[in-house]
């Protein structure tokens, strides 16, 4: 079924209600798009600033049916939809981007081991362990400390476990969760390279960026990844463009690396907008939320080219819970240039409320600029230069 809305322009369905519908949400505005979202609640980070929105469960095939007869496509803002239930939404001929069977591959990390094991893609040792003989063996081969992982389900660093014994494995087998393990790989720092594709095939890719981690999240992303060879940086490009292909995504593919003494082997996947690319909204000619529309309604993709040479976007967790209006006041006056984006959210200690972004021509500067950003709205305090 087709449906259209002002303008005669396709309505284009988000499933979840977070800060990446909310930004999406943005960036359709421009193109004249309408954006409705399913949200879990009112006061979700979307739900607060779309004006189309539904309230339903994304676990209920009866709340996806109702919301996707109101759309022409359906995509997603996180991986947490049964698979089922997307298959049975493709059943009913509903337009779904990225659909069951690429998504299989973000939503199970067994299943997209084994798959990009089978392309020959680098990724670390890997095995599916029930019981804690299993971890042992695993062990054997490959050392401890080893990780161990939730097959489905984790985020931000949850449903990861760095275990170096078997006592300490012990107790992750006993949570009864869908374990594999992976060898302990001897990084020497993290990239994402993140694309996106359209169902015509047409693809697009940003530049490799350095993704900085602290306690399993994501606090700080610099584009261009520093000291990164052109011969790597192309090499990462390559091989998220042939994941996009290999595994039919359309929208946005975000690929985490690790890079080793070897090379870059791949860590994650994610289809759909990315934290790893927010740089984008201001860095770049084209932003990932804007790339992803175009992509699911297969519309031709726009241009990735930098808008600075230095983009540094760096996570605001919740930190103080009064005063933030005044900190962005104080903020603002000191540096004009920022840009600050805030997700509606309700502050917790260590949650993503909001990212600060900077850029210029000097890495250091540049890097410093954002840190002092998030720094300061999170603590009230300036960072010493």
């Amino acid at each position: 079924m087709t449906v259209r809305a002002a303008m005669g322009l396709p309505v284009v369905g988000m499933v979840g209600g977070g800060q990446l519908s909310r930004m999406t949400h943005q960036a359709g505005i421009a193109l004249g798009l309408s954006l409705r979202v399913l949200a879990d609640a009112t006061h979700d980070s979307a739900a607060q600033v779309s004006g189309a929105v539904s309230i339903g469960a994304h676990t209920s095939l009866e709340d996806l049916r109702a919301f996707a007869a109101g759309c022409e496509v359906v995509t997603f803002d996180h991986e947490h939809v049964p698979n089922d239930l997307i298959q049975a939404l493709e059943q009913d001929g509903t337009s779904v981007h990225p659909g069951s069977v690429a998504l299989r591959h973000a939503q199970d990390k067994l299943v997209m081991r084994e798959r990009l094991a089978g392309l020959g893609v680098p990724v670390p040792a890997f095995c599916p362990v029930a019981t804690l003989a299993d971890v042992q063996g695993f062990a054997h081969h490959v050392g401890w400390p080893l990780v161990l992982k939730a097959a489905t389900g984790g985020y931000d660093g949850k449903g990861v476990w760095v275990v170096g014994s078997a006592d300490e494995a012990a107790e992750v087998v006993a949570s009864g969760v869908r374990l594999l393990a992976e060898e302990l790989v001897p990084l020497q720092r993290e990239l994402a390279a993140v694309v996106a594709r359209s169902p015509y095939g047409q693809a697009a890719a940003w530049p490799v960026v350095e993704t900085v981690q602290s306690d399993g999240i994501c606090v700080e992303v610099v584009a261009p990844a520093p000291d990164l060879s052109e011969d790597l940086a192309l090499e990462a490009q390559s091989l998220a463009l042939r994941l996009a292909d290999e595994l039919g995504v359309v929208g946005v593919l975000a690929v985490e690396l690790f890079q080793t003494a070897e090379g870059i082997v791949v860590n994650e996947l994610a289809m759909r907008p990315h934290n790893s690319a927010h740089w984008t909204i201001e860095g770049s000619r084209t932003s990932q939320f804007e790339q992803h529309l175009r992509a699911v309604l297969d519309y031709p993709l726009g241009a990735t080219q930098m808008a600075a040479p230095v983009v540094v976007m760096a996570n605001l967790l919740g930190g103080l819970e009064e005063g933030l209006d005044e900190r962005l006041h104080m903020l603002f006056a000191r540096d004009p240039a920022l840009k600050v984006h805030l997700y509606g959210k309700e502050i917790k200690p260590g949650r993503k409320i909001g990212h600060v972004t900077a850029l210029g021509g000097d890495l250091a500067d540049v890097r410093q600029r954002a840190q002092q950003g998030a720094h300061y709205l999170r603590t009230g305090e300036w960072l010493q230069s």
